[in-house]
């Protein structure tokens, strides 16, 4: 079996003029997403192209170029973009027969390395399907081109070596399983709506620090690591501000030209930043920031995201300075350190206050028996006990005011 820390992968990057300089960025993501799968990187041929070639995404003089450079080296090859399967098939011939992946490959690989939940293990296995079935050609041809090692590996590595039917009918079976998963998950947001529980969605580019500010504002100990999707499974812990719970779920990290259907594939997933009360757009302030915001928002955006959002701008013990071009009431904190998460605090309860009243209640104490049933619809910051009764401090979601209208002390 191969080795994937020794597995050597070399990048063809193909850049066309409308990129510019952006090519930097995504040639240091497919890097970064290399090292996260586990794998050694090689090297890069550019091709700067007015198109890619429909038959082998390069000309055939980088092709053989290509060939040439890679004679004798036992490498995997990974074009930085989307390969058809057509296309796939014939570099790997005219590269004489080595393993080739395109990004959504790798990318899946890692999905694969990741995934934990059982439904997280559903959806990654159903994405590496429907995204190498049509690669495959007749029965028992799946891993003999592809071998081992990166973008090939997960939950639908063995069932890969049987024929194209059994690969459809797995395809059918796993979605039918998701949609279960589906209702359920869709009861549980329901159920939250219900029992009036707020919900905060950590969203943002992957390894900008979105687990590591949840374990900072939770106190919970969700896996972070230095590698692109470290996590790839929701996680949800609930938090208190001003004695208010919320619910803070962080999310799988969003790529520059993620690939859509593999957004599509994660939707279930990534419901729960669409439908939330509050979304934390999570940004590398050391970082390209500018691109992770705008990135994040279009793909939430894309999937009819409309909720409001504070955009965070983590790490910034490591920037050089709060610059000036940052989003517009960007909150600056270091989740690592620690730093600027009571102003975050703060900018979340502001954000959602009009869901809120604040009010004193005045509760006599010839009325404490009737008033103990209205304990589970506010949330006591602070109590006086006069001779009379007692004056409570406290936070109402504004749906259970009402029932409050005796006690609110003007």
């Amino acid at each position: 079996m191969t080795n994937n820390r020794a597995e050597k992968t070399e990048i063809v990057y193909v850049i066309q003029p409308i990129e510019g300089e952006n090519y930097k960025v995504l040639h240091e993501e497919a890097v970064a997403l290399i090292e996260s799968a586990g794998a050694e990187y090689a090297g890069t041929l550019y091709q700067t192209v007015r198109e890619v070639n429909p038959a082998t995404y390069i000309g055939e003089g980088k092709l053989q170029e290509l060939k040439e450079r890679l004679e004798g080296l036992e490498l995997t090859v990974l074009f930085n973009g989307e390969l058809s399967p057509s296309q796939t098939l014939n570099i790997s011939k005219a590269l004489g027969g080595k393993k080739v992946i395109d990004r959504t490959a790798l990318i899946l690989d890692i999905f694969a390395l990741r995934a934990e939940s059982s439904e997280g293990k559903l959806q990654v296995e159903l994405a590496q399907l429907k995204h190498l079935y049509p690669r495959l050609k007749g029965k028992g041809e799946a891993l003999s081109r592809l071998g081992g090692g990166i973008g090939t590996r997960g939950p639908g590595e063995t069932r890969l070596e049987t024929d194209r039917r059994h690969i459809r009918a797995r395809i059918h079976n796993l979605e039918e399983r998701l949609k279960e998963t589906e209702r359920r998950r869709a009861y549980q947001v329901e159920r939250r709506k219900k029992e009036r529980i707020l919900t905060v969605a950590l969203v943002g580019y992957t390894n900008t620090g979105k687990s590591t500010l949840l374990n900072a504002l939770t106190g919970a100990n969700v896996l972070t690591k230095d590698a692109l999707f470290a996590t790839l499974d929701p996680t949800a812990r609930s938090f208190e501000i001003e004695g208010v719970p919320f619910l803070l779920v962080d999310t799988v990290g969003f790529l520059q030209d993620l690939p859509h259907h593999l957004i599509n594939a994660f939707r279930s997933t990534l419901e729960s930043a669409v439908y939330c009360d509050l979304a934390l757009i999570v940004c590398d302030a050391a970082g390209d920031f500018r691109t992770q915001f705008t990135t994040t928002l279009e793909t939430l955006r894309g999937m009819n995201f409309s909720s409001p959002y504070l955009v965070v701008m983590n790490k910034c013990d490591l920037a050089s300075a709060q610059t000036d071009d940052a989003p517009r009431d960007a909150v600056f904190i270091s989740a690592k350190e620690k730093r600027g998460l009571e102003a975050l605090k703060r900018r979340i309860f502001q954000a959602l206050e009009e869901k809120f009243v604040r009010a004193t209640l005045f509760v006599p104490y010839t009325q404490e028996g009737g008033f103990s049933a209205l304990r589970p619809y506010f949330f006591e910051q602070a109590v006086e006990y006069t001779d009379d009764g007692a004056l409570i401090r406290a936070v109402i979601p504004v749906v259970y005011a009402e029932k409050f209208r005796g006690y609110i002390k003007i």
